[in-house]
């Protein structure tokens, strides 16, 4: 990996993760969901005491600002926990893309606090985690349809990556802070 790549995914690309090939597991699964669980309280605690300007530091040359972060991760996780309830009720529903940069530079992330981002990700994650809780292993196989990958991708997918994808932005603020040295 490269120095930008390293800013970029400070724990590793998506797909680089060790349980991407993973089939469903127990074990996994509880790891999946305890990542869930706590990604409000860990985006939380990883802007602790930044100011103004901290927040509106971009987190690499041309990457989106703290703000941003934490707005697009909110975006994100709404629009997955909507894909997981498409699948449960739905069979195979086709979804709709997003364009995440378009929707990172909308007016909301640079007027809005990022503390209603943030409560809004400790109500959600509260519900998708009691949705997903209590799935059986047949519904973890349920599926949507990406059209932009033209694939169907499963629920259990989905978790994995949603999953991957609170720890990769936490990482990606958390390194900002080291190296800027806001302790």
């Amino acid at each position: 990996m490269d120095q930008i790549d390293d800013i970029r995914y400070p724990i590793g690309r998506e797909e680089d993760q060790p349980a991407s090939s993973e089939e469903y597991n127990e074990l996994l699964k509880a790891s999946f969901l305890r990542e869930i669980k706590i990604l409000p309280t860990s985006l939380e605690m990883t802007i602790l005491n930044l100011d103004a300007e901290q927040l509106n530091t971009a987190y690499r040359k041309d990457g989106w600002t703290v703000n941003q972060l934490i707005h697009h991760v909110a975006d994100s996780h709404l629009i997955a926990y909507s894909r997981f309830k498409w699948a449960l009720t739905e069979n195979n529903p086709s979804i709709k893309p997003y364009d995440q940069d378009a929707w990172a530079l909308l007016e909301d992330t640079k007027l809005v606090p990022v503390n209603v981002s943030l409560t809004l990700l400790h109500a959600l994650h509260a519900r998708w985690y009691a949705i997903m809780y209590s799935l059986s292993e047949e519904q973890w196989q349920r599926t949507i349809f990406h059209p932009e990958h033209q694939k169907s991708i499963t629920l259990w997918e989905l978790l994995k990556s949603y999953a991957w994808h609170g720890k990769h932005h936490v990482a990606q603020i958390t390194a900002l802070r080291n190296r800027l040295k806001w302790y």
